[in-house]
C-alpha cells in the first residue's frame, strides 16, 4: 500500500524549437517535495474538466510560477508592460483552486501560484509593479534564484509566522506581477518594504493553504524555514491521505 502521498504540481509550457515543445516544472519544486515525503508528479494543462480529473488522484497540490495571468479573469485589459500569457492554462488552475478549497485538499500556492489563487477567488494583480508601484524595490532579482534578495515582513499570529518561526525573512524573488486587490476570502500574512504583498493564507482554513510570492522551493536545500514550509505542507498532506 502507498504510504507517501502524491503532490501534483500544476505544469508551465516550454518551447524549445518547433519539435521540442511542452509542459515545464523546475527540478528544485519535485526535489522539495520528494525531500519532504510526497511523491511529486507534474500536471498538464489541457482543460478544466481533465485537470481536476488528474487532481482527483492527488493528495495535495501546488501551484507553480510561470507565465503571467490573462488580465480578462479578473476583468481587465493588458498592461503594456504585460508579459505571455496562457488563458487555457489559467482556467485549468481557476478550475483547480476551487476544487481543491470546495473538497479540503492542502494546497501551496507559488509565485504565479498566488496570483492565480488571488484571481480565482475574485481578487486582482498589479500586471507590472515597476510601473505601477511607488518606489518599489527589486522584485525580478538578477542572482541564482537559489539566493535571498529582499526582507519580507510576516504578520505575527500567522500560520506562515508559525512555520517560519520569525516575523522578518530573507526571500528570493523572480515576479513583476502581485496581488492587487486581495480576494475576500484570503488575508495578507505578508508585505515587503513597497508594500507589495508577498503572502495570503485562506480566511476559512480547515486544512493548509497558503500562497507565497517567492520560490521556497530553490531556497528549501539551504535554509531550513523554506524547507519547513515544504515540510508542513506534506505533513498536513498525509493527514488528509490517512
Amino acid at each position: 500500500m502507498r504510504k507517501k502521498p502524491i503532490i501534483g504540481i500544476t505544469g508551465a509550457y516550454v518551447k524549445h524549437n518547433n519539435y521540442m515543445e511542452g509542459v515545464y516544472v523546475h527540478h528544485d519544486y519535485h526535489k522539495s517535495v520528494a525531500a519532504n515525503g510526497g511523491i511529486p508528479i507534474i500536471l498538464p494543462f489541457l482543460n478544466k474538466e481533465m485537470s481536476v480529473e488528474m487532481f482527483s488522484i492527488c493528495d495535495g497540490i501546488i501551484l507553480s510560477g510561470g507565465e503571467d495571468v490573462d488580465p480578462q479573469f479578473y476583468g481587465q485589459d493588458p498592461h503594456p508592460h504585460l508579459g505571455p500569457t496562457i488563458a487555457e492554462r489559467d482556467r485549468a488552475e481557476i478550475a483547480l483552486v476551487h476544487y481543491a478549497l470546495e473538497h479540503d485538499v492542502p494546497m501551496l500556492a507559488i509565485c504565479r501560484g498566488v496570483q492565480i489563487l488571488n484571481v480565482a477567488l475574485g481578487g486582482t494583480l498589479l500586471q507590472d509593479i515597476p510601473s505601477q508601484v511607488n518606489e518599489p524595490i527589486q522584485h525580478t532579482q538578477s542572482i541564482d534564484r537559489s539566493h535571498d534578495s529582499h526582507w519580507i515582513m510576516i504578520e505575527k499570529g500567522s500560520q506562515l509566522a508559525q512555520i517560519m518561526g520569525e516575523e522578518r525573512v530573507r526571500v528570493n524573488s523572480l515576479h513583476h506581477q502581485a496581488i492587487d486587490t486581495v480576494a475576500p476570502d484570503l488575508r495578507i500574512v505578508a508585505k515587503s518594504a513597497d508594500g507589495v504583498t508577498e503572502a495570503v493564507e485562506y480566511i476559512h482554513p480547515t486544512t493548509f493553504t497558503i500562497g507565497v510570492q517567492w520560490h521556497p522551493e530553490s531556497m528549501s536545500s539551504t535554509t531550513p524555514q523554506m524547507n519547513n514550509l515544504f515540510g508542513q505542507f506534506i505533513q498536513s498532506c498525509m493527514k488528509l491521505k490517512s
